[in-house]
């Protein structure tokens, strides 16, 4: 551990005041803080070299593009920056150049100057679904928020989507001292693996322990986990994901839910350490703080330097997660200047209203995609379908104490002509009281009828724009897992 001195310990302490007073209120709306995480960062001793967002600036003097899309139509792609030097998104770019089609998004880019920008992720020890065996892109509108009171979208990864870079600049390796931080739905998890953002290997295979280091977030329990169900803050440090000094169970690493999560793991000779906190307000917490896993292979670290989101080292697709922001260091951070962090996207208005009205949106687990009322329509009858979540009302659902799922206050889902059968469509239809409006909520994603205790279902597992929604037998399969954001 440093010992730091006076000056540095006051130049901290000024820019931990500066965080957490960065952000002035005009009229509702808030501006960018005047001082980002990676000045936070840098003030502390320990740069960063890395910095991924697609929702704001992380210095205070970035003015470059945050992100690239690419849509369907025509394979065009653009450019999405801010609204203004060290500010937000401007994500009105995205949705007038994604208008009436569908968009991917292609690259993340770095905001260091040092181009560890991360991109489609290639095969690896696993292949990925998309051609050539590398992994899907993710789908540019599935995670529609707020931030600073202004539209921005996050990196919705499903099953088979991931980024990574596998020829970096500057980012820990061997033994090296280094921090990371990620801000995560954490609503949005499985317990696939595994759902990294973080230093991996460069030839996105597995290189034994110790090869890896990075966050994960999910609450799978093969190798490691904590307290409750899940989701928990881990490390993944290659053949494991660790909890604490143990493989296996850590009773001071408890379940981490908020729906934006601040997610840290740091690492330095034979010391590393977990903490967490709400993205939305408050402090940190320090989930584990010790010596290396008491395995071989992890002390020394041998970290190779790669930079990996949505996947495992060796491209392991399983898990499901959202990114919003995040940033790699050089050197181990320390818990000032952690907190310092904290208080700046606290300060930077992590919200979920977009504008669209009350309820929520029913999101498909395997597309990404919105449960939908076509053009917005009012008619009894018409059938559901998958879309380009907008947050708008036509795909806002509130769920009732009588189980009924309504849209616009007055419309409820209906299983059409109360059918009980595999295939029977999903319609809207006024709200009546009766079985076939009536649905489950269910804890494992899925969806059900309590009429025919029917999966609500993506027809033929698609995942394209203006799939239609029906009842099927329920099966495991992710195109009848759903989750409700708000």
């Amino acid at each position: 551990m440093f010992i730091r001195s006076l000056r540095k310990a006051a130049m901290l302490a000024a820019t931990v005041l500066t965080a957490a007073i960065g952000l002035v209120g005009v009229g509702g709306t808030t501006a960018q803080a005047a001082t980002g995480p990676c000045d936070i960062y840098a003030s502390g001793g320990t740069p960063c070299v890395a910095a991924h967002s697609t929702t704001r600036a992380l210095f205070a003097s970035y003015s470059g593009p945050l992100y690239q899309v690419r849509r369907a139509s025509d394979n065009a792609t653009r450019d999405i920056g801010l609204l203004s030097a060290g500010g937000y998104v401007d994500a009105s770019a995205q949705d007038s150049f994604c208008a009436g089609t569908s968009c991917l998004i292609t690259i993340i880019y770095d905001q260091t100057g040092r181009n560890n920008r991360l991109t489609q992720a290639p095969p690896g020890g696993f292949s990925g679904p998309a051609a050539g065996g590398f992994d899907n892109l993710a789908n540019a509108t599935a995670a529609p928020i707020t931030i600073g009171g202004n539209k921005a979208y996050g990196v919705f990864v499903n099953p088979g989507t991931g980024y990574r870079n596998n020829s970096t600049n500057g980012i820990a390796r061997g033994d090296a001292a280094e921090g990371m931080y990620a801000i995560f739905d954490g609503t949005h998890f499985n317990g696939g693996c595994c759902f990294d953002y973080g230093n991996a290997e460069t030839n996105s295979r597995d290189n034994g322990n110790g090869t890896m280091e990075a966050i994960y977030f999910g609450n799978i329990k093969v190798w490691g986990f904590g307290t409750g169900n899940g989701p928990w803050i881990m490390a993944d440090l290659e053949n494991g994901l660790y909890s604490g000094v143990n493989a296996g169970f850590n009773s001071n690493d408890p379940t981490v839910n908020f729906r934006f999560t601040t997610a840290i793991i740091k690492g330095e000779p034979n010391h590393w350490s977990i903490r967490g906190g709400n993205a939305q307000s408050g402090g940190l917490s320090t989930f584990y703080n010790g010596a290396r896993p008491n395995v071989a292979g992890y002390n020394p670290m041998k970290k190779e330097g790669a930079i990996i989101l949505g996947i495992g080292g060796d491209n392991s697709i399983g898990a499901a997660g959202t990114f919003y922001e995040g940033v790699m260091t050089s050197g181990y951070p320390s818990d000032a200047t952690e907190n310092a962090v904290q208080a700046n996207i606290n300060a930077a208005g992590y919200g979920t209203s977009t504008g669209g009205g009350t309820g929520a949106q029913v999101v498909g687990g395997q597309s990404g995609r919105c449960l939908d009322v076509p053009n917005a329509s009012t008619t009894n009858g018409t059938q559901l379908q998958l879309w380009d979540c907008s947050g708008n009302s036509n795909q806002r659902w509130t769920s009732t104490s009588g189980k009924q799922l309504m849209v616009y206050g007055n419309k409820c889902l209906d299983a059409s002509n109360r059918g009980t059968t595999n295939g029977t469509a999903v319609i809207i239809w006024d709200c009546n009281g009766q079985t076939n409006q009536q649905w489950n909520v269910n804890s494992n994603g899925t969806i059900t009828g309590v009429q025919s205790g029917l999966c609500l279902d993506a027809n033929g597992a698609g995942t394209a724009n203006g799939t239609k929604i029906i009842i099927w037998a329920c099966n495991g399969q992710s195109n009848q897992q759903w989750s409700l954001r708000n």
